[in-house]
């Protein structure tokens, strides 16, 4: 299952969805750097003379209550866990997320967490919902994606070119490996206003000029790229 994202150039990315043994994984994570922050500032009050109930709230409780809210506005989609499992938040529609719908996210979240069993109602959100939305994403119009999907096969496959192979387009090198990626996927979905919007988009960045048919187009600028990415 993939989640589809139309950029603001229409252009059709799939991420695969971050699985609920991710997201658990990263939000324990998170649990263990709130944790380590509370056992590291417990023992202050006692050495500063300081009101132990306006320390644990100011220093203590407010970061672990605004410490998703924060890692995600500021971290672009990310809190340390989500780093290190190498997922993220998103916009469906392909937009940057902002701080409402960051604080939209961290505000149901915290209703989840505490109105529903200790968060068994957002896993089972999460499991049902077809693009791994929980009741926070629903709301905000975001998911969380994985930043690395899944290497297919057709990626990293080199066909073998003829010995006699002709270049058509040496504009194309100023592609990146990238874009290479979202052409081979805009063929493997086969929507053919995909392919045109793809080729159209090609054409624009490099100033090709090309009467080729959209697909026969797309399949010879990977052709192309090949042969000049192993010159």
């Amino acid at each position: 299952m993939s989640v589809t994202i139309r950029t603001s150039q229409n252009v059709l990315l799939e991420y695969e969805p971050a699985s609920i043994g991710d997201r658990i994984l990263a939000a324990m994570l998170d649990y263990l750097i709130i944790f380590g922050w509370t056992l590291l500032v417990f023992g202050i009050p006692a050495r500063l003379s300081v009101t132990p109930s306006t320390f644990y709230i100011f220093v203590v409780a407010f970061p672990i209550v605004v410490y998703d809210l924060l890692s995600e506005w500021l971290l672009n989609g990310r809190s340390a866990g989500k780093i290190a499992l190498g997922i993220r938040v998103v916009m469906l529609d392909g937009s940057q997320p902002g701080l409402g719908a960051y604080l939209l996210r961290w505000l149901l979240r915290i209703i989840e967490s505490v109105a529903f069993l200790g968060g068994v109602v957002p896993i089972v959100t999460v499991a049902v919902n077809g693009k791994g939305q929980r009741l926070g994403d629903i709301a905000a119009g975001t998911t969380v994606v994985k930043l690395k999907p899944a290497v297919l096969l057709d990626d990293i496959l080199i066909r073998p070119l003829p010995e006699n192979y002709m270049l058509q387009f040496p504009d194309l090198r100023m592609l990146s490996d990238r874009d290479i990626g979202v052409v081979r996927q805009a063929l493997r979905q086969g929507d053919e206003q995909v392919i045109k919007r793809t080729a159209d988009k090609i054409k624009q960045v490099t100033t090709i000029q090309s009467d080729l048919p959209n697909r026969t187009f797309l399949e010879t600028v990977i052709s192309d790229y090949q042969f000049i990415t192993m010159q």
